[in-house]
């Protein structure tokens, strides 16, 4: 008799139709015993057990459940907006701006304050500080004008100019000579909400020592022109405008 004709082979895992396996993947893992084969290296620990979150707390009352589960860190208050803002210092802070004054404004030029307690009066303008402000005065025996810090753009500069060249400044005019001290207030009580009073600005005497020291040079100057007398004057009359008179169209 002829010998029977061999059957052939196909693996144990055949495909049962197209994609779908006789098997799946953790059946042929074990058939194949492949754990035997990995090493103890890496293998995975398992991680250890978080400490708990929340804690079981007696709570006292007849009605309030006897226990309660409390959060052991508490949530934040606040939460911010975006996540992961770094803190950069700008590069073109308003402190470092090149500060520009007006050519028609020098030291000695007679301006108009336009705003102000004191808008209408006449000026002279002495120097510009670090903020870009510029230091004028009356002075304060002609029109009760102290030293003051005004911006340029409140300021109208005439042609009449004074010669200040010999004037000796105070150093410590800058720009914290003249912020003002703001005392501390007092806690908040029953029955003072009426009683608060603000507080009335009272110059320093070291202010007035200045005030005094920088008008007297000024008055020095103005008594060594020739039309003193016609310049008091003019420093010590207001500003105004009468019918028909435009801004626009005069020469200061």
């Amino acid at each position: 008799m002829p010998a029977a004709a061999k059957k052939p082979s196909r693996p144990r895992n055949y495909a049962l139709s197209s994609g779908v396996y006789r098997f799946g993947r953790g059946k042929v893992y074990h058939k194949k015993a492949l754990y035997k084969f990995i090493k103890k290296g890496q293998t995975k620990k398992r991680p250890e057990r978080l400490p708990a979150r929340m804690v079981e707390k007696p709570i006292g009352g007849e009605k309030n459940g006897g226990k309660r589960h409390v959060r052991v860190k508490k949530l934040p208050a606040y939460y911010a907006t975006e996540l992961g803002i770094k803190k950069r210092p700008s590069k073109n802070t308003y402190s470092k701006h090149k500060r520009s004054l007006r050519s028609t404004i020098t030291p000695g030029t007679v301006c108009i304050l336009l705003a102000g307690v004191h808008k209408g009066k006449k000026v002279v303008f002495l120097k510009q500080l670090e903020s870009g402000l510029c230091v004028v005065t009356g002075p304060f025996k002609i029109n009760r004008c102290p030293l003051r810090r005004v911006n340029q753009i409140y300021l109208i500069a005439t042609a009449t100019k004074l010669d200040l060249s010999d004037i000796a400044l105070p150093k410590t005019l800058n720009d914290n000579y003249f912020k003002r001290v703001k005392s501390s207030r007092a806690k908040k009580e029953e029955g003072d909400i009426f009683d608060q009073k603000k507080e009335k600005y009272v110059p320093s005497e070291q202010r007035k020592k200045d005030q005094v020291e920088v008008d007297k040079q000024v008055l020095d100057a103005i008594r060594k022109r020739e039309d003193k007398k016609t310049f008091f004057g003019y420093l010590g009359t207001m500003f105004g405008l009468r019918n028909g008179q435009y801004p626009h169209a005069m020469k200061f």
